[in-house]
């Protein structure tokens, strides 16, 4: 195998020599099409609704944003024409929206295309992204492609966010034919449109001949298929029927590792992954917190000896074979802020702690829980380890896979005790902590609700300098895991393995497969 995490750090390299087009130094044809296997089936196909990695990896080729990241991390136009400008009190801020672009219906794109996308993200109920732009007091298009945002406060995540699913420019058009039923006929400006879904079999786009640089678009044609079994997606990369599998594993990316027709891709992720608890999630997302009569929910020492029952060194060695890193907060060593905040201490697995908190608790022993999983054979591995070490502790651990989609649902209505919880994170910390951990954030499926983590939320959001946002970032990460309602286990790293006949793949630290100047070389 061709380790490529130098790839992760390099611009597509994309040339011409006699006739031939070169990607990376090597020669790609125009034409084919290439199979992605996801890792799990992805949610609704509408960047207002949709919560899922998997889900991130589809629009990357489908909705392009406002802004994205470059391979070094760092915020550059995409739709929009320059970096944004803000006033001197932080209050308005102005877009320069692209000239020229179109939408895969033939529609165009302007500044009010821009304005109903921004606004459908802030007002639509249910919105994942409601959180996000919460701030947004105002949008108009000034222009026909100046669009003017005058905010609540100042708000310094905003470019960021901007650079994910809320900076996503959807077709009004195609807004209005379809409503609500938007999911299934997105249009948006991509190199490559929509064609049809096959829930849980397959996504196909095909090349949009509308695309502002559809030039350099190589393939005819994408297909996302849903293939939960990492070693199921190894098998069908070793055959040749996908020619990506995202999101693989550490036990199939070592047993790759030794085969000269695969190249890894690999970059370090700016998320996290553990253990989330219902404290207070009774009415589902958004709906005010309420009373949940659980050993769990009821009293934080249950919860603090559930965290301390669990070896985040040991499941990182046993699960996932020692090649993620173990985490104990929202904040990536990876994010923009990250070097001024002093390194997460973990806390270490302390069985008699633990034993004696759950005494002092006064509660029944064993405490009884439900984990709910997903369905791959790593998320039963992860359950399995967790459900042996609380065990010792005086936890009987009940685990219950689900297919990732009703996973969602269910924890978003409030219907779970316990559940693995991960994201894929942002650039900004306030992408990885607000809208999970504020009151009512758009997803916290944990009903938490704490005045100094709201409070601490809103002073990072609007403090500009950075030493001082560090400073609370730190003070919040502490207020956060004194609450042991999100246990942060580990952080992943982003493995895609693709085929040698595929140049042009990119993977940054969002995780995203990029595909848009990919193609094959034989």
């Amino acid at each position: 195998m061709a380790l490529m995490s130098g790839c992760t750090s390099l611009q597509t390299s994309a040339t011409e020599v006699g006739g031939v087009r070169m990607t990376d130094g090597r020669p790609v044809h125009d034409g084919g099409t290439l199979t992605i296997a996801l890792n799990s089936d992805p949610d609704k196909l509408d960047p207002t609704l949709a919560q899922t990695l998997v889900g991130r990896t589809v629009f990357s080729s489908l909705c392009e944003k406002l802004y994205d990241i470059d391979q070094h991390g760092i915020v550059v136009p995409q739709l929009a024409a320059a970096l944004p400008v803000t006033s001197a009190d932080g209050r308005t801020v102005t877009i320069a929206v692209r000239k020229g672009l179109t939408f895969s219906d033939g529609t165009a794109l302007d500044a009010p295309a821009v304005v109903t996308s921004l606004l459908r993200h802030r007002d639509l109920p249910g919105s994942a992204r409601g959180t996000e732009l919460a701030p947004l007091r105002t949008a108009e298009a000034t222009g026909p492609y100046t669009v003017e945002l005058t905010l609540k406060q100042p708000y310094v995540p905003l470019t960021g966010v901007l650079a994910d699913r809320s900076g996503m420019v959807m077709s009004p058009a195609a807004l209005k034919k379809y409503g609500k039923n938007f999911t299934n006929h997105p249009s948006c400006v991509g190199p490559f449109r929509f064609v049809e879904r096959v829930g849980g079999d397959r996504i196909v786009l095909a090349k949009d001949p509308h695309y502002y640089d559809a030039d350099r678009v190589h393939l005819d044609q994408v297909v996302y298929k849903p293939i939960p079994d990492g070693n199921v997606r190894l098998a069908n990369l070793r055959s040749g029927d996908i020619q990506i599998g995202d999101q693989m594993g550490p036990v199939d990316v070592r047993s790759a590792l030794t085969e000269p027709e695969l190249q890894l891709f690999t970059s370090p992720s700016l998320g996290y992954q553990g253990i989330g608890l219902n404290v207070g999630n009774v009415k589902g997302l958004g709906a005010e917190p309420g009373r949940i009569d659980t050993p769990l929910a009821r009293d934080v020492r249950v919860r603090e000896a559930f965290e301390l029952s669990l070896d985040r060194e040991l499941i990182n060695k046993v699960v996932y074979q020692g090649m993620y890193e173990p985490a104990c907060g929202p904040v990536s060593p990876q994010s923009a802020i990250a070097p001024g905040i002093p390194p997460a201490r973990c806390p270490g697995r302390d069985v008699e702690r633990a034993q004696r908190l759950l005494r002092e608790a006064g509660v029944a022993i064993p405490v009884r829980m439900e984990l709910k999983v997903s369905t791959t054979p790593e998320s039963s591995r992860f359950g399995q380890v967790v459900q042996a070490m609380a065990k010792e502790a005086g936890f009987e651990v009940t685990l219950r896979p689900t297919e990732y989609a009703t996973l969602l649902e269910e924890t978003d209505a409030g219907n779970y005790s316990a559940f693995t919880s991960g994201w894929s994170g942002r650039l900004d910390p306030d992408g990885n902590i607000a809208s999970f951990l504020r009151t009512r954030g758009a997803m916290n499926a944990y009903g938490l609700s704490d005045p100094d983590i709201d409070r601490l939320v809103e002073r990072g959001r609007t403090e500009a300098d950075p030493a001082e946002r560090a400073r609370i970032y730190t003070e919040l990460t502490r207020r956060v895991r004194a609450e042991h309602t999100l246990i942060y286990l580990y952080r992943q790293k982003n493995y895609v393995v693709a085929t040698t006949s595929v140049a042009g793949v990119r993977v940054y630290g969002d995780g995203l497969v990029r595909i848009k100047s990919a193609g094959y070389t034989r």
